[in-house]
């Protein structure tokens, strides 16, 4: 499993005002009383996904609302790269922490491991990791991408599809550059005076990458040799010119230390840091007076270093920020006119590659089609097979492939799933289903048939098992199982064979303290589980009970 929800914070929405969830992998059912609240746990993952926050969701009385959640991952490098392009801090631990917060005022805020983002970045990593299904509309498997997508990985034709685009990137460059060079002779006239005296202008200046810091480093020194002059020569003259200066009174001092060694032998070790000094010094006189020398600059040295930093900061303006774009901007240029000049021969290049790349387009396509054209039909029968056990006894389940007019970015044809619930009726495409508890119990069935190629890691199914009893509750408890095995699931339900097929149960609960109304979330095992399937079986009497274990024991 790539990911696994491992917490959910909530504070002060709708009827929670404080609740923290800890999740464990595999199949997770939420059950509790019509009303009593289960529904925030999908509102608040769906805030948590990026979606539009409508402010009185807010808890009465609450200035602000705040979800978090923490998904752990086996492997964080992919996402790492990700995280990169968004701009925001790295997992740390494997960790990904989403915050969304907003206000009564209806303020919004939003964190990425502590990083401020924009709902559009948390919406586009939330479709990657949760996949919500019910009555609403974040099912990404509506999208005409994530079908095609599914039916690709069903059938192992991504590496077919990578050569496919690969292909269909080149033809479209080829002829985009054919129709550049297809335009009127007047225009491309106007562009060739144009980039001639583009390719002159950088050409004359005799650009190098690494001049332009050597130059103006040169240029600011040359710029303020005048005072620099003053300074070196100021220095010079207090250490040996002047009456008092530092050598004249360090020679005093080397006759004390003759005399203090005449003394004491044993002080002779200070003649020897004094002619150090003395040496030293008497170095840095002459140092200083050659670059005083040095900065007596030439003044028509110094306006050529001017006019050639001017030179750079023109052209920069005009062909980029750095001499490496100004450079790199004169060679796409010659180019360009090197191909405008040698129009005709060109054209009739770009003519040959764009025949062969059609060709090469077509090729790629008829390998990719045939191995879709394999693959639809068997997962039409895997889809329509899972939906007889979820009581769709004659319904019809196709995967579509429609020939496109001309190659698509994609393909030579567009994916539709298709779904006719009743006999008679025509496949129609999945987002025209209007019931949504059909076309929930349709994911499901899409679900299970491709839970090894689909990578989003969450499943959320809420109350998709409504209207339904009997063995297609049975049934229904079985895909989900079945999923968690590749997935972490989550199901919120009133049906007891669904519920006791979980690896783990939780039960919401309103409360009514201190005139407040509450809803709160509770793990059940053991006694309580019985007592809670018990009650969504009708009661807790004896048979109820008694049903209740035997449901949990069959699981």
């Amino acid at each position: 499993m790539p990911a696994t929800l491992t917490s959910l914070r909530i504070r002060n929405l709708a009827l929670v005002e404080e609740l923290a969830w800890t999740l464990l992998p595999g199949f997770t059912a939420i059950t509790g009383e019509t009303g009593s609240g289960k529904s925030i746990i999908v509102g608040a993952l769906k805030l948590i996904l990026g979606e539009r926050a409508d402010k009185t969701l807010v808890r009465t009385g609450a200035e602000s609302c705040t979800v978090e959640a923490v998904f752990q991952f086996d492997d964080t490098k992919a996402l790492n790269r990700e995280l990169e392009e968004f701009g925001v801090e790295p997992c740390e631990g494997g960790e990904l922490i989403l915050k969304r917060v907003f206000s009564a005022t209806g303020t919004n805020r939003q964190f990425i491991n502590g990083s401020p983002t924009t709902l559009a970045v948390l919406k586009q990593l939330g479709d990657g990791l949760v996949d919500l299904h019910g009555p609403h509309d974040h099912q990404s498997l509506l999208a005409d991408a994530k079908q095609r997508s599914l039916l690709d990985s069903f059938a192992g034709a991504d590496a077919l599809l990578e050569k496919y685009e690969e292909q269909f990137r080149k033809l479209n460059q080829l002829i985009d550059e054919h129709t550049e060079l297809s335009t009127s002779e007047a225009a491309l006239e106007r562009e060739v005076d144009l980039l001639r005296h583009q390719v002159h202008e950088i050409e004359a200046a005799q650009l190098k990458p690494d001049e332009e810091g050597e130059l103006l480093a040169k240029y600011n020194v040359g710029a303020n040799s005048r005072r620099l002059m003053e300074l070196s020569t100021q220095a010079v003259g207090r250490l040996s010119e002047e009456e008092d200066a530092v050598l004249g009174r360090l020679t005093e001092i080397g006759k004390l230390i003759r005399d203090l060694e005449r003394l004491d032998p044993a002080a002779a070790r200070f003649s020897e840091s004094h002619l150090r000094a003395a040496t030293e010094l008497e170095d840095l006189v002459q140092s200083l007076q050659d670059y005083a020398q040095e900065m007596d600059l030439d003044p028509e040295r110094l306006a050529q270093m001017e006019e050639r930093v001017s030179l750079f900061e023109t052209l920069k303006r005009k062909y980029g920020g750095s001499l490496k774009e100004v450079i790199a901007f004169g060679d796409q240029a010659g180019e360009r006119l090197r191909k405008i000049e040698s129009r005709g021969t060109e054209l009739a290049r770009l003519a040959s590659e764009i025949e062969i790349g059609h060709k090469a387009v077509q090729e790629a396509g008829r390998k990719l089609n045939a191995k879709r054209a394999a693959a639809a039909p068997k997962l039409a029968t895997s889809v329509t097979s899972q939906l007889r056990d979820l009581g769709f006894k004659k319904s019809d389940f196709r995967v579509g492939l429609n020939a496109l007019e001309k190659p698509g970015p994609h393909g030579l044809e567009s994916i539709e799933f298709l779904f006719a619930p009743n006999p008679g009726e025509p496949p129609k495409p999945l987002k025209a289903i209007a019931s949504s508890g059909e076309i929930s119990r349709v994911m499901l069935a899409v679900k299970s048939s491709l839970a090894a190629q689909d990578t989003i890691p969450l499943l959320v199914f809420d109350e998709i098992d409504a209207n339904v009893g009997g063995e297609i509750a049975h049934a229904v408890g079985a895909k989900m199982k079945s999923l968690a095995g590749e997935h972490q699931v989550l199901c919120i339900s009133h049906l007891p064979q669904v519920a006791a097929q979980a690896n783990t149960q939780f039960v919401v609960t309103k409360e009514f303290t201190r005139d407040r109304t509450t809803s709160q979330l509770e793990k059940v095992e053991g006694k309580a589980r019985v007592e809670e399937i018990a009650r969504m079986l009708g009661g807790k009497s004896d048979s109820a009970l008694a049903h209740a274990k035997t449901l949990l024991g069959a699981k």
